[in-house]
């Protein structure tokens, strides 16, 4: 386990897991095979840590891999010490961080993640998955934004979960509850989540809803999101053109 030597005030969470057949994308499997499924998992990781490397060139924060499944050392393989390509320095925002979720149910997890957060210097944290390809760099940049200002930052997703949340360390003592009693993987996160917010007299704000990459039905979204970005990425002009 890493030991970060510092966070930015401006600290963003990716949940993820090691592409291993058998284990990720479970629900693809029927469609695509195991290994399909797998490749499924790894492509879409390393769709958001590209959309993360543009928000990082935008904004000041540290990025942190909370992964399940694999080691730190495969991890490392994979998906390298930095996002922007410098060498790894211990001093460097850039370097990547990467964590093991631990165990317990999501709740948990994500509220670990968030506790450590906090007790390590960030202001503001923002946890996303791996399941929503239309989140893009202008998206986190405003969910940052949007914490000077409010308690909580939601995403609502279109099955009823969410693809974000963002806290501000304003209110420690309270934000695990945000995570109890909760049905995960079922279309009542979502409400769930605001009612225990407005219980706890959080402000929240929310960003636009989006769809999740969860089951066959979804992947038309999953490659046409693909093809839009390869295409915006293919107009750009080159370093040096105009």
């Amino acid at each position: 386990m890493q030991k970060p030597a510092r966070l930015s005030q401006q600290h963003l969470i990716v949940f993820t897991r090691y592409p291993e057949p058998h284990r990720a994308k479970t629900r693809m499997i029927p469609l695509l095979g195991a290994e399909g499924a797998a490749n499924l998992q790894r492509q879409m990781t390393e769709h958001t840590l590209s959309t993360v490397k543009k928000l990082q060139v935008l904004e000041k924060i540290s990025v942190e891999i909370r992964f399940t499944g694999g080691n730190l050392q495969l991890m490392q393989a994979w998906l390298g010490e930095t996002l922007l390509g410098e060498k790894l320095d211990q001093k460097l925002d850039n370097n990547l961080i990467y964590q093991p979720q631990g165990e317990g149910d999501l709740g948990t997890r994500m509220a670990r993640s968030l506790s450590d957060s906090f007790c390590l210097g960030a202001k503001k944290t923002i946890i996303i998955g791996t399941d929503c390809p239309a989140i893009d760099p202008q998206l986190l940049q405003t969910a940052f934004a949007y914490l000077d200002n409010s308690d909580l930052v939601l995403g609502p997703a279109l099955d009823g979960g969410y693809y974000l949340i963002g806290l501000r360390d304003s209110i420690p003592d309270i934000f695990s509850q945000l995570f109890q009693n909760i049905d995960w993987g079922t279309s009542q996160v979502f409400p769930q989540t605001v009612g225990i917010a407005q219980k706890l007299k959080l402000s929240i704000t929310y960003l636009r809803s989006l769809a999740d990459i969860d089951r066959p039905e979804d992947l038309e979204i999953w490659n046409a999101q693909r093809m839009a970005s390869e295409s915006k990425d293919r107009g750009k002009p080159r370093h040096g053109e105009e």
